[in-house]
Protein backbone atom coordinates (compact mmCIF):
# COMPACT_ATOMS: atom_id res chain seq x y z
CA UNK A 1 0.00 0.00 0.00
CA UNK A 2 1.65 3.12 -1.03
CA UNK A 3 1.75 6.01 1.12
CA UNK A 4 -1.13 7.71 -0.02
CA UNK A 5 -3.20 5.05 0.21
CA UNK A 6 -2.54 4.47 3.71
CA UNK A 7 -3.25 7.96 4.75
CA UNK A 8 -6.27 8.23 2.75
CA UNK A 9 -7.54 4.98 4.05
CA UNK A 10 -6.96 6.26 7.73
CA UNK A 11 -8.71 9.58 7.09
CA UNK A 12 -11.97 7.65 5.98
CA UNK A 13 -11.63 5.27 9.15
CA UNK A 14 -11.71 9.00 11.08
CA UNK A 15 -14.86 10.31 12.85
CA UNK A 16 -16.84 13.24 10.39
CA UNK A 17 -16.25 16.12 13.18
CA UNK A 18 -12.76 15.25 13.21
CA UNK A 19 -10.44 18.25 13.94
CA UNK A 20 -7.82 19.08 10.83
CA UNK A 21 -5.14 19.31 13.53
CA UNK A 22 -6.29 15.77 14.83
CA UNK A 23 -5.66 14.52 11.44
CA UNK A 24 -2.35 16.06 11.34
CA UNK A 25 -1.28 14.42 14.46
CA UNK A 26 -2.58 10.62 13.02
CA UNK A 27 -0.59 10.92 9.81
CA UNK A 28 2.47 12.34 11.97
CA UNK A 29 2.02 9.21 14.27
CA UNK A 30 1.40 6.75 10.54
CA UNK A 31 4.38 7.94 9.47
CA UNK A 32 6.62 8.02 12.51
CA UNK A 33 5.14 3.89 12.63
CA UNK A 34 6.47 3.42 9.07
CA UNK A 35 9.50 4.95 9.79
CA UNK A 36 9.95 2.46 12.71
CA UNK A 37 9.29 -0.42 10.51
CA UNK A 38 11.43 0.61 7.91
CA UNK A 39 14.39 0.85 10.43
CA UNK A 40 13.60 -2.54 11.83
CA UNK A 41 13.58 -4.22 8.49
CA UNK A 42 17.25 -2.66 7.53
CA UNK A 43 18.55 -3.98 11.17
CA UNK A 44 18.57 -0.05 12.97
CA UNK A 45 17.36 0.74 15.93
CA UNK A 46 17.10 -0.59 19.53
CA UNK A 47 16.03 -4.10 20.88
CA UNK A 48 12.32 -3.95 22.25
CA UNK A 49 13.52 -5.11 25.75
CA UNK A 50 15.82 -1.61 25.67
CA UNK A 51 12.92 -0.01 24.31
CA UNK A 52 10.56 -1.44 27.14
CA UNK A 53 13.89 -0.04 29.84
CA UNK A 54 13.62 2.97 27.81
CA UNK A 55 9.69 3.58 28.20
CA UNK A 56 9.64 2.56 32.28
CA UNK A 57 12.52 4.79 33.02
CA UNK A 58 10.38 7.82 31.77
CA UNK A 59 7.27 6.31 33.08
CA UNK A 60 8.78 6.53 36.31
CA UNK A 61 9.58 10.19 36.31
Amino acid sequence: MSSREMVIDLVNKLPEEVSLAEIAREVELLAGIEKARWQARRGEGIPAEDARKLVDSWASK
